[in-house]
């Protein structure tokens, strides 16, 4: 994208009405108010959250936008380390603050508050392109089904509250996916208002552990650090649609690490990332 085309520029599309568009990501974004010196106020966010905690994608979508109001002009984002410290509710107050602006990379700190305390913090990394010195492509996914072929979940009593705004259907490849690995095919319902690294941002953590295939009785599992890594310029995906993956690396004494991926719908690998997560019961 053009660096005149600021990758968080929100604008509603005029036909988007009614309350489950006024909650959208983009939204979302738009009615942060600021409060002056990179702070922010955001009053409602319902319909985002699991349980007692504001799902962690779009938390994370409000931080980037926050980082991105409050430096416009940023380089495209790179990469991003978010701790998820404490619940964040619906209501919650946003810090953005500059560590380091060089000649082309940025690093940007994002802090969430609810009710005067820290809920999650976040470090953006923003850098401009250069000519490149040798390059490797990104990974294909092979064999993938597209989401057309791909049979519909279909929304339970066990479902997190957040995902009744996104389409999801299995994507588990032919033969299977291996022990402790979920694969969906992942699309936002209402994506006004939101580029392609706000959309990716705001879908990438969507998906339970790999690990919830590996529990042996049911229980909570709660994400506890997502560290995630754009793929260089995010190409087009046909229809909104990602291909999400969560796997399990290890699991064992109440933690497990997960690596999350995401290609388009041509199953070029976009964003690659790391979690650690805690597993109760």
């Amino acid at each position: 994208m053009p660096e005149a085309e600021h990758p968080d520029t929100v604008t509603l599309a005029p036909n988007d009405s009614g309350a489950e568009v006024d909650m959208s990501l983009g939204a979302l974004a738009a009615r942060l108010a600021p409060l002056g010196e990179g702070r922010f106020r955001l009053d409602g966010a319902a319909g985002w959250m699991q349980g007692r905690t504001m799902y962690g994608g779009a938390a994370a979508s409000i931080a980037y936008a926050a980082a991105c109001a409050a430096f416009p002009g940023l380089p495209p984002l790179r990469a991003a380390q978010v701790g998820f410290v404490a619940p964040v509710g619906e209501h919650l107050e946003a810090e953005a603050l500059m560590l380091r602006q060089g000649r082309s990379v940025a690093q940007v700190e994002t802090s969430l508050y609810c009710d005067g305390t820290l809920a999650q913090r976040t470090l953006w990394l923003f850098g401009a392109g250069r000519e490149s010195n040798g390059s490797v492509a990104a990974a294909i996914a092979p064999g993938i089904v597209q989401p057309e072929d791909s049979p519909h979940l279909t929304a339970n009593d066990m479902a997190p509250a957040f995902t009744a705004r996104m389409d999801m259907r299995r994507a588990d490849p032919p033969g299977g996916s291996p022990p402790g690995t979920i694969r969906r095919w992942v699309r936002l319902k209402h994506r006004s208002g939101l580029a392609p690294v706000a959309e990716l941002v705001g879908i990438g953590d969507a998906l339970p552990p790999g690990s919830a295939r590996a529990m042996e009785r049911m229980g909570p599992i709660s994400s506890i650090t997502w560290a995630l890594t754009l793929l260089g310029e995010v190409p087009p995906t046909r229809e909104g649609w990602w291909l999400l993956e969560t796997s399990s690396n290890h699991m064992g004494h109440g933690f497990s690490s997960e690596t999350l991926r995401l290609w388009n719908s041509e199953g070029v690998e976009v964003m690659h990332g790391l979690q650690s997560v805690a597993v109760f019961g």
